[in-house]
């Protein structure tokens, strides 16, 4: 049981968010005073626009989010439009990739649609809004910049921050540029302190010290008192990062991940991660999650499944996560094709011609090389129309088309696809 008296704070100890908090009393008690019958309490979380879509691994924030505003406060869900041009050296061994204003807006109309499956928005003193940190960053006056709020920074200090330490140690170039990410990060919580009256910011825990750099500077320059909170740093059990597979990132939006494959991810989730996952990244009540989580053997898969309709219904809506599981049970249990099978359209005149299997194992998304598709085969883990390929080399051709007009290939026993020719 929590000792705390805010039901975000209760909440973010009971269902694992928690990790660091600059001062977890005081936050407690300003959750407690500005709670749902008084002015809601405002927190936001920083997103990078470095990719089209956010992966699973960002779900933890999300779902923080979602907590926050469920607990009657009011999330602000800041875009990095400005600071995606500088890349945050947070956890990484190299600089971000170089991106232009149009790839930056490109990722970021990309990524706002599904903070709307999360969060509700509007003008309501409890609904998100979503702000651009290029609003207050493009424009800077950098002499001026410099002077007004470099100076509270200590370069002895920064360089002992974990994320500089990190790429220093393993004598990975750190720029001037990636250097200055924590002090515009720790403008950025200055600003909506001021725009919007924000005093939390949160994230993962490989952005503490920024965190803590905004806190310092909240004070320094305005007198304010502001707070941060970090989430664990999320692995599965066997020391994979969350939201990553062997065949790459799970992303969130439909258009780069299909609901199947979504829902597939979380199905596969290792035994001993399944109530962690169940407190995260679903709302289920702590007391079913625990009766779940004393399955043991072969009814643990039982709750895999709940893991999974839970998280996708959240993500894709609801009639997405029951097709998924639906396609599940007739692939895995009846052995049919699965009619929401992820589908990949061939021209015909190719299948006329006939495909090597590694070349089409590839363009079908179950491999992500020809060399990865090439050692799945060789291992007996591919089949087609569930006959094990004895070549990697094997044309597949128009002849193998089934009954219901499609090929089925299978990378082991639980990835599948659909080819369909055109």
């Amino acid at each position: 049981m929590t000792s705390h008296k805010s039901e975000f704070i209760q909440r973010v100890e009971e269902r694992g968010f928690m990790h660091q908090c600059t001062d977890l009393d005081g936050l407690d008690a300003l959750a407690l005073d500005e709670g749902k019958d008084k002015a809601p309490l405002t927190a936001y979380i920083g997103f990078d626009c470095t990719a089209p879509s956010l992966h699973a691994g960002s779900l933890v924030s999300i779902m923080l989010l979602r907590l926050f505003q469920q607990a009657g406060h009011k999330p602000i869900v800041l875009m990095g439009g400005g600071t995606t041009k500088v890349g945050d050296p947070s956890g990484k061994d190299e600089a971000r990739k170089f991106l232009s204003d149009d790839d930056i807006a490109a990722n970021m109309a990309g990524i706002k649609d599904v903070f709307a499956k999360f969060l509700t928005f509007g003008d309501g003193p409890t609904d998100a809004v979503m702000v651009n940190n290029a609003d207050w960053l493009d424009d800077l006056n950098y002499i001026a910049f410099l002077r007004d709020y470099g100076r509270h920074f200590s370069v002895n200090r920064m360089l002992g921050y974990e994320s500089v330490k990190l790429r220093l140690e393993r004598e990975q170039p750190l720029s001037f540029l990636e250097f200055n990410y924590m002090i515009l990060q720790a403008y950025d919580f200055l600003e909506l302190g001021r725009r919007h009256g924000c005093a939390l910011q949160m994230g993962g825990s490989d952005q503490w010290g920024n965190i803590v750099g905004g806190v310092d500077l909240g004070r320094r320059v305005e007198g304010l008192e502001l707070f941060g909170l970090t989430t664990p740093l999320l692995t599965t059990s066997s020391g994979a990062k969350m939201g990553k597979t062997a065949d790459g990132a799970v992303w969130l939006n439909e258009d780069m991940l299909s609901a199947y494959e979504y829902w597939q991810y979380w199905r596969n989730t290792e035994d001993a991660d399944v109530a962690k996952f169940l407190k995260l990244f679903t709302e289920m009540p702590l007391d079913e999650i625990a009766r779940l989580e004393a399955l043991e053997g072969e009814d643990i898969n039982e709750a895999k499944k709940v893991l999974a309709d839970r998280a996708t219904a959240l993500c894709h809506g609801e009639d997405a996560a029951s097709a998924a599981a639906e396609t599940a049970r007739q692939t895995f249990e009846e052995g049919a094709q699965g009619a929401g099978l992820p589908t990949v359209q061939i021209a015909r005149a190719d299948l006329d011609a006939g495909i090597p299997a590694f070349e089409l194992f590839k363009q079908s998304g179950l491999a992500q090389t020809n060399g990865e598709a090439r050692r799945l085969i060789k291992g007996g883990g591919g089949r087609v129309n569930d006959d094990t390929i004895g070549d990697e080399t094997q044309a597949i051709t128009s002849a193998d088309l089934n009954e219901d007009g499609v090929i089925k290939l299978s990378a082991g026993k639980k990835r599948h696809a659909l080819i369909k020719a055109v």
